[in-house]
C-alpha cells in the first residue's frame, strides 16, 4: 500500500512549498477538477520515450492524479523549461519499469508502489 493520503496533506501544506520555493524539483501544474484552481505539485518525474513518468507515492487517489486525470492535460516545468503534457493513464509496474532507464532507482518495495502515471508530450 502506498503512502497514506494523510501524510500527503501534511507534504502539501508543509514541505511542497519549500520544495516549489527551493526551484530543484520538478512543478507539474494542473488544474483542480473541481474548484478550477490552479495548483503546482513538486514531483519525481521520469522522462521516457515521447513523454514523462510520474510514481504514485501516495496512489492514484491524490488529488493532484485525479485532477490530471480529469483534465487530460498539465504542464510540467523541469530543468528549467516547461513541457505540455497529455493522455494520461494510469500504468502498472511491469510496464512502468519497462519504460523508465536502469539508471533510475525503482520505488523500495516496502512502499508498495504499483501505480505510476505515465503522460505523452504534446508535439508543438
Amino acid at each position: 500500500m502506498p503512502m497514506p493520503l494523510w501524510w500527503g496533506q501534511i507534504n502539501k501544506r508543509v514541505f511542497n512549498p519549500r520544495a516549489i520555493a527551493g526551484g530543484k524539483w520538478p512543478v507539474l501544474t494542473h488544474v483542480g477538477r473541481t474548484s478550477g484552481a490552479t495548483y503546482r505539485t513538486p514531483l519525481d518525474a521520469y522522462p521516457v520515450d515521447d513523454g514523462y513518468l510520474f510514481v504514485l507515492v501516495y496512489g492514484s487517489r491524490s488529488d493532484w492524479v485525479q485532477n490530471v486525470l480529469a483534465a487530460g492535460a498539465a504542464q510540467l516545468r523541469v530543468d528549467g523549461r516547461d513541457v505540455e503534457l497529455a493522455a494520461p493513464r494510469l500504468v502498472g509496474e511491469t510496464e512502468a519499469f519497462q519504460a523508465l532507464s536502469a539508471e533510475v532507482a525503482r520505488p523500495p518495495r516496502l512502499l508498495r508502489i504499483s501505480e505510476f502515471l505515465r503522460m505523452d508530450l504534446v508535439a508543438g
